[in-house]
């Protein structure tokens, strides 16, 4: 084992196609030879052996792993509903751009477009003056507006911050 290593290695990896599952093929391979070192008469092709039982032995995990899919002319009762790719997108950009913010200017926004509160209210939670809070949101949108990685984006919202595909600009 010493000496092949780095070849059993190599083998399990291209069977495996993964460095991690090729070690733990390499060490399923090795203890399904030493139990059956009784039956092996020729030692000296213990090495294809230990091949032929990786291989085997990786058949088999495929196997338990496979998924019954099976093509069809329709098409399913309703489409996915999720997000699309875009959105998605979209959804990472402005929260990149949030954690760009300070966060006296994070928790206005918060607070006022997530949580409906008044600037007063605001003012309250947040231990500042009215005027702080006005001139925080001010400068948290200022900010978000003038954000370069956000620009890409504005083709997809319209008046009413609605979510679209993209719109003529």
């Amino acid at each position: 084992m010493a000496e092949r290593r780095s070849s059993l290695l190599r083998t399990a990896h291209q069977v495996a196609g993964d460095r991690t599952e090729a070690e733990d093929l390499l060490q399923e391979g090795l203890l399904k030879t030493y139990q059956a070192w009784h039956r092996i008469e020729d030692k000296a092709v213990v090495g294809s052996y230990l091949r032929r039982t990786m291989t085997n032995h990786q058949i088999s995990q495929w196997r338990k792993r496979r998924v019954e899919e099976y093509p069809t002319d329709e098409l399913p009762e309703r489409p996915y509903d999720g997000e699309s790719m875009t959105q998605v997108e979209m959804r990472v950009a402005v929260a990149r751009a949030l954690g760009r913010l300070s966060a006296r200017d994070r928790e206005a926004l918060s607070l006022r477009y997530y949580g409906s509160y008044t600037d007063t209210e605001i003012a309250e939670r947040m231990g500042v003056s009215v005027g702080t809070v006005k001139s925080a949101l001010w400068r948290a949108l200022r900010k978000l507006r003038e954000d370069p990685s956000l620009r890409p984006l504005a083709m997809y919202v319209t008046a009413n911050a609605e979510w679209l595909e993209p719109v003529a600009a």
